[in-house]
């Protein structure tokens, strides 16, 4: 069968032209490869699925702020997509002003121009009002939920925990959170349909020349994801090290007396020094690991942006595009690439946003040691005793505090515990209101484990005088009535009378309404102890916990005070735990604690007729010396 060279050439054309036409959906379909192999890329390794977990957390705090939450990020849709329009608008002022020389043909270009941008600029506005009342409304509202977080957590959270971690945490570390999140999102919005459309814009132009843009943006993305761990690391250090100054700053102003008494103004200079040359170091740290990202991402899109001009020109020069396409192009890959250039003094603070929010999901997420057990009972009022059957106790595991204790307590009767120092005599009294839980046995009160009733209503049922009584900043009325918050004046007064307080509160000008200053500093040792007993007197609980409430007093204090707990003990029972046992002879039973054991337990008079007892050595080593 012979050839035909006719038939021939027409196939080869064919196939030729098929080829051709073949061009931009092969591009087409290599691009879309490409960038969904370097979505997946930056998607796994830039933003991680800790992203999408963290802002999964924060999402829910928006639902109340639905409408304006949405509003708001809606208006961030035309915002980013009207940055194609300068770009597309150049097109046929360029072909139709600059070329073809005809100016009437697109003289509404500048007036749309004008337009857009006046319409980006309102919408900008808007975006920025709703973004900021939306985010400061989420903002109170996690910090909320982060104060009742902090406000639920049991005593040994705060043993274990320094004060500047806390305010870092719970206050800065939210405002970051919080702060943060609405401007990424608004950012994130925008970009992502500022992209959308400025892609669009490149493709409608040239989509040869887009694929050469579109390659370099994807690998200005590369270096970040080297990054990544080391700046989360840097950043986490960094939060550490302002935790530390800020515990630094609450030791020096809540030990002002003891740096001045000891001369210690030097080592909190040095300590100072030291913490905030660790902070430089860690800062500095930081920017040499992302100093070099924005210059080197501006190297690579400049490298795209060289390429882009350089084959524009052929295909300018070829007549595959008009000048007006390249100079949009152009205009439109400066646009697209001008926030890349600049990314790297972003990533930082999308760092610290994203740290926080994961502190903040910590936070969120921890439970207290101590709570309401799923079938608790509330304890209405406290009717026969209270036991602690076989307790013991250990703060840190297998370093026993308490071993095997057992007491009973009648109502109406008042305990005293004594012992030396250390012994675990605090502990025991601690345990009634639930600050700890037992390691072991049960504490109960009427019969039933402590655990078994609510928080709320048992520590209802129980008052605490503490050695060192915690006074909060305002009036002495406002410190009594902590108590009560429903007490009228009358009842603060009769408080007072019976706390031994009245008559130095008539003495002052404002009476109750004095200020008192930050944790009562305007008082003295031992008007702080009996605005604590006005406290409790107000609270009137039926149990009453004296830890040790005159032993950092003076005798002619502790004689005031000791008659205001007289008071306070008046038809009570009670707990007490006393230094000076002169103040426990009258106590219905005195018991001895010593290395967490229970060691002697009776009378006064029963323990002094032990020979050589531990309770009587105690008695006459402090007779002797007073």
């Amino acid at each position: 069968m012979g050839s035909n060279p006719a038939g021939d050439t027409r196939t080869r054309e064919i196939s030729s032209c098929a080829t051709i036409s073949a061009l931009p959906l092969i591009a087409w379909n290599l691009l879309s490869l490409f960038v969904k192999s370097l979505w997946n890329k930056i998607w796994h390794k830039v933003a991680d699925i800790r992203v999408v977990r963290c802002y999964a957390v924060v999402l829910p705090y928006f639902k109340p702020y639905t409408f304006r939450a949405i509003l708001a990020a809606s208006l961030c849709i035309p915002i980013g997509g009207l940055d194609a329009v300068i770009a597309m608008s150049l097109k046929p002022y360029t072909d139709q002003v600059m070329v073809e020389k005809s100016a009437q043909a697109a003289w509404y270009i500048p007036f749309a121009i004008v337009l857009f941008a006046v319409t980006q600029g309102v919408l900008n506005y808007f975006a920025a009002y709703l973004n900021t009342w939306v985010g400061e409304k989420v903002g109170r509202d996690l910090k909320f939920k982060l104060c009742k977080k902090l406000l639920s957590y049991d005593t040994a959270y705060f043993d274990g925990t320094q004060s500047g971690t806390i305010i870092m945490k719970f206050s800065s570390l939210a405002d970051a959170a919080t702060g943060g999140f609405l401007g990424k999102l608004k950012m994130l919005v925008s970009r992502m349909f500022s992209t959308i459309s400025l892609v669009g814009a490149l493709i409608y132009n040239s989509w040869q020349l887009s694929i050469v843009a579109i390659i370099a943006l994807g690998l200005a993305f590369l270096p970040v994801t080297r990054l990544r761990k080391d700046i989360r690391s840097a950043t986490e250090k960094s939060i550490g090290g302002n935790a530390k100054l800020t515990t630094v700053y609450n030791e020096t102003c809540s030990g002002n007396k003891t740096i001045t008494a000891y001369n210690l103004k030097q080592r909190q200079e040095t300590k100072f020094l030291t913490l905030m040359n660790s902070l430089v170091r860690i800062r500095i740290k930081l920017t040499q690991k992302t100093a070099w990202l924005s210059p080197a991402m501006h190297a690579i899109v400049s490298v795209g942006l060289g390429i882009s001009i350089a084959y524009g020109s052929h295909l300018i020069v070829s007549g595959q595009i008009t000048s007006g396409n390249f100079v949009s192009f152009l205009t439109a890959l400066f646009m697209l690439y001008n926030p890349v250039k600049s990314m790297g003094n972003n990533i930082k603070d999308f760092q610290l946003s994203i740290t926080a929010i994961e502190s903040v999901i910590e936070i969120l997420k921890s439970t207290s040691k101590i709570t309401d057990r799923a079938n608790a009972i509330t304890i209405d009022d406290f009717k026969t005793d209270i036991c602690f059957d076989n307790v013991s106790f250990e703060y840190k595991p297998g370093v026993p505090v308490l071993k095997n204790i057992n007491l009973h307590i009648r109502k109406g009767e008042t305990l005293a515990l004594v012992g030396n120092s250390g012994g675990g005599k605090s502990t025991i009294a601690n345990l009634l209101p639930r600050f700890y839980d037992v390691t072991s046995g049960a504490v109960k009160i009427d019969g039933l484990d402590i655990r078994d009733y609510t928080l709320e209503s048992l520590r209802n049922c129980i008052s605490v005088v503490f050695q060192d009584n915690f006074l909060f900043s305002g009036t002495i009325r406002e410190n009594v009535m902590l108590g009560n918050e429903h007490a009228t004046s009358e009842d603060v007064e009769r408080a007072l009378d019976l706390a031994c307080l009245g008559d130095f509160v008539k003495t002052l000008e404002k009476g109750m309404d004095t200020e008192i200053g930050e944790r009562g500093i305007l008082l003295s040792g031992g008007q702080k102890q009996r605005v604590a007993i006005a406290r409790a007197f107000i609270k009137d609980a039926p149990i009453i916990i004296l830890d040790e409430a005159t032993s950092a007093l003076d005798n002619k204090s502790e004689a005031v005070v000791q008659r205001a707990i007289d008071n306070l003990m008046e038809n009570k029972t009670v707990l007490v735990i006393a230094h000076r046992l002169s103040t426990i002879k009258n106590a219905s039973r005195i018991a001895v604690i010593n290395n967490g054991e229970l060691a002697e337990l009776g009378t006064h008079e029963e323990l002094m007729a032990i020979e050589n007892g531990q309770y009587r050595t105690l008695y006459e080593m402090q007779f002797k010396k007073s």
